[in-house]
């Protein structure tokens, strides 16, 4: 049986995980030997350089520990862990099926909706075979809840003998709303987690919600811009802005309470320039499913460009003007 979708959100962690997992929809069959997605991204390059091609590959693998109320990745994602050498298997299938791509002059991102370093989504067994596939390139990318950090993370990048780049979700410093969001997880320990990234020669990209629920969309991108000011406090090089969506079955609950409403395109583009006028490090917009974000027919494509011109350039073009939205 569905449960209401009048019943209140809980206060105890707890009752939090049932809460969000009775609201679940059924999540995606997958082949535990072959990535869920994969493609080739363009980012520019640190501190104004050249454009550098990514090879973005979307892991399949066991489903993270944590039950992040705004999560959705969950979705494509499997209840047991994944047999020996499947992880190599799914990073050589993809970069098999990468024509044109140059490692030489590309980094390599292995997203794995979850922590890379939890051992039960990507055994340590898997590293040297993944870091041999990852040698030709000239950095990686990993993801990882800050709690998870630790000796293998340290292991996997003296496998890769090149720089590691671990990705992390900070979501908001809004501290009643990071606490209500269930990832266990504290201001205090995501600057503890990226203290140690920096000791040990580790480069930081966050990841940062506009519009988290409980916000209206004026304290929505204050927030977001004050989260933009303590991740690159805590050294970040790129800050990566998420508007926060639906899907996961616990935001639609949430939104019937009136709890949570997605942010608009102009929020999400305030931010991001905000993030872009700091200098700091590089800032890019999440536009993964930015048609669902409400949209003014008068202004929204122009300003799903200006989002793309930023993203590609760091740089802001002059503000999109529309007398229907303001």
């Amino acid at each position: 049986m569905s449960p209401p979708d009048h019943a209140p959100y809980p206060d105890a962690p707890a009752d939090r995980d049932r809460w969000i997992l009775e609201r679940r929809p059924p999540r995606n069959p997958l082949d535990p030997r072959r990535p869920y997605a994969f493609l080739v991204e363009s980012e520019p390059g640190p501190s104004g350089g050249p454009a550098v091609d990514v090879a973005t590959i979307f892991l399949t693998n066991r489903e993270c520990p944590w039950r992040c109320l705004m999560c959705d990745l969950w979705r494509d994602t499997l209840e047991e862990t994944v047999p020996p050498g499947a992880i190599a298997e799914q990073t050589r299938y993809a970069l098999d099926r990468m024509p044109g791509l140059v490692p030489e002059r590309s980094e390599l991102k292995l997203y794995n909706a979850g922590s890379f370093f939890d051992p039960r989504a990507i055994p340590p067994s898997e590293y040297p075979g993944v870091a041999r596939l990852a040698a030709p390139f000239r950095g990686t990318i990993v993801e990882c809840h800050p709690s998870a950090l630790g000796r293998r993370a340290l292991e996997f990048r003296d496998l890769l003998g090149k720089p590691l780049e671990v990705a992390m979700g900070l979501e908001t410093v809004h501290p009643e709303v990071l606490e209500r969001l269930n990832k266990r997880l504290t201001l205090d320990g995501f600057r503890r987690a990226s203290r140690f990234l920096a000791e040990h020669g580790m480069s930081l990209r966050v990841f940062i919600l506009v519009r988290p629920p409980w916000l209206t969309e004026a304290e929505g991108l204050e927030w977001a811009k004050r989260s933009l000011d303590f991740a690159f406090d805590c050294g970040a090089a790129v800050c990566s802005l998420i508007p926060t969506r639906g899907g996961n079955g616990a935001m639609e609950a949430l939104a019937a309470s009136g709890d949570y409403a997605p942010p608009s395109l102009a929020s999400l583009e305030a931010a991001t320039e905000y993030g872009l006028s700091l200098g700091a490090g590089r800032v890019f917009a999440d536009l993964w499913g930015v048609e669902a974000i409400p949209r003014c027919p008068s202004c929204s494509a122009a300003r799903v460009e200006r989002l793309r011109v930023m993203n590609a350039t760091q740089q802001a073009p002059p503000p999109v003007a529309c007398p229907d939205c303001g």
